[in-house]
């Protein structure tokens, strides 16, 4: 029985997206781990994260983060200009997201990610 890999947007200096990623070892999954402040994510990739959330751009973003004030991105209104700014500053984007058979969970809490795998 073949599944679909299970991915996750992994940051190892958060301890949610450590606690998450336990988790899914913990179950035996090794996902594959994309290491989004390392390798930013491009605008279609987070485009097709916030249709598998079923999300708005606002709704992944760390809004606590001095580059979101910085930028003045409470007052974007523009879903393109917010995923852009995901581009460019990829520590803007929340975490961890795991995906899995075309669908995604925001692992805040971490347990999130079970539902994921296990529904």
């Amino acid at each position: 029985m073949a599944t679909e890999k299970i991915v996750i947007w992994h940051n190892p200096r958060c301890s949610k997206s450590r606690e998450a990623l336990k988790l899914l070892n913990a179950e035996g999954i090794e996902p594959d781990i994309f290491r989004y402040l390392d390798e930013h994510p491009t605008k279609e990739q987070i485009k097709e994260v916030l249709k598998m959330l079923g999300v708005g751009a606002r709704d992944i973003m760390r809004t606590k983060e001095a580059v979101y004030k910085e930028l003045g991105m409470k007052d974007v209104e523009d879903e393109e200009k917010l995923i852009e700014a995901m581009v460019e500053h990829p520590k803007l984007i929340e975490r961890p997201i795991v995906i899995k058979d075309g669908k995604a969970v925001l692992g805040r809490p971490p347990e999130k990610v079970l539902q994921l795998i296990k529904g």
